[in-house]
């Protein structure tokens, strides 16, 4: 059975987690350690946590903090944020990252993304991509989405699995933290470009929406953050809600269905 990864998403500036709509980060929700303790304890998959100023700001992660916090943190842990050269990666692996998400530096740099899937492994390497709908064609942001590349999204994304990443967190800037569901539309767009697995991320309000993102647009996983930091839906019960995903995604993999 293909598995369904439900992963919550922490979004750290300063010295806390925030969140907004539309990428303005403006509220203050909670901090790292103990959300990674409760996360733990509602099985989730997988944690993705991405500093939104390290980039901004040209510094380092900081690996002491990356450190503490994967000491507790018991899933695959992903960490994003102001990575743009090949010891930044080393020293996040080291600290206990399993996976680093990359954004802005792959747009001045796609070989940063080759060296590092040559170097720890493309399971390692996570293309990090956001999204935002310019008339007709969705255009990738980089600098947490604020400036243009001028990328439409599906040549992006099969340039950055070219270079060597193994897997996509897509990223939707208009539904970020709206809770009104995932851009499908923009799903659909690079499910149905590349092999390699793709986290959906923006909008996610009920479960249902998750299901959609899967089933409907080609989704490997679905990464959420206002859900469970405004509502009492929590991951345990996403998973409870989505079991009978795999199968059908089996399912329609064997010929039983045509699938995208």
């Amino acid at each position: 059975m293909l598995k369904v990864r439900v992963i919550p998403t922490l979004l750290y500036k300063s010295v806390g987690l925030v969140k907004g709509v539309g990428f303005n980060s403006w509220r203050r929700v909670d901090t790292v350690l103990p959300a990674i303790k409760v996360y733990n304890m509602r099985e989730v998959d997988e944690l993705i946590l991405l500093d939104i100023e390290a980039t901004n700001e040209n510094r380092d992660p900081d690996y002491d903090e990356i450190r503490d916090f994967s000491r507790e943190c018991f899933v695959p842990f992903c960490v994003g944020g102001g990575i743009h050269n090949i010891e930044q990666i080393r020293q996040l692996l080291r600290a206990g990252a399993d996976k680093v998400a990359i954004n802005t530096a792959a747009y001045s740099n796609i070989s940063l993304i080759t060296e590092g899937a040559d170097l720890f492994g493309s399971q390692c390497i996570v293309a990090s991509i956001d999204c935002r709908k310019i008339g007709t064609e969705y255009h990738c942001f980089s600098h947490n989405g604020t400036v243009d590349t001028g990328y439409q999204v599906e040549q992006w994304a099969k340039k950055v699995v070219d270079a060597g990443a193994g897997e996509i967190l897509l990223t939707s800037i208009e539904l970020d933290g709206t809770m009104e569901g995932y851009d499908i539309e923009l799903i659909k767009k690079v499910t149905a470009s590349v092999s390699v697995p793709v986290i959906a991320s923006g909008g996610a309000g009920n479960y249902e929406h998750m299901r959609e993102a899967i089933v409907d647009a080609g989704a490997s996983a679905v990464a959420a953050a206002s859900i469970y930091h405004f509502t009492e839906q929590t991951p345990k019960e996403a998973k409870e809600y989505l079991p009978n995903i795999a199968m059908n995604k089996l399912n329609l993999s064997n010929g039983h269905c045509h699938g995208k």
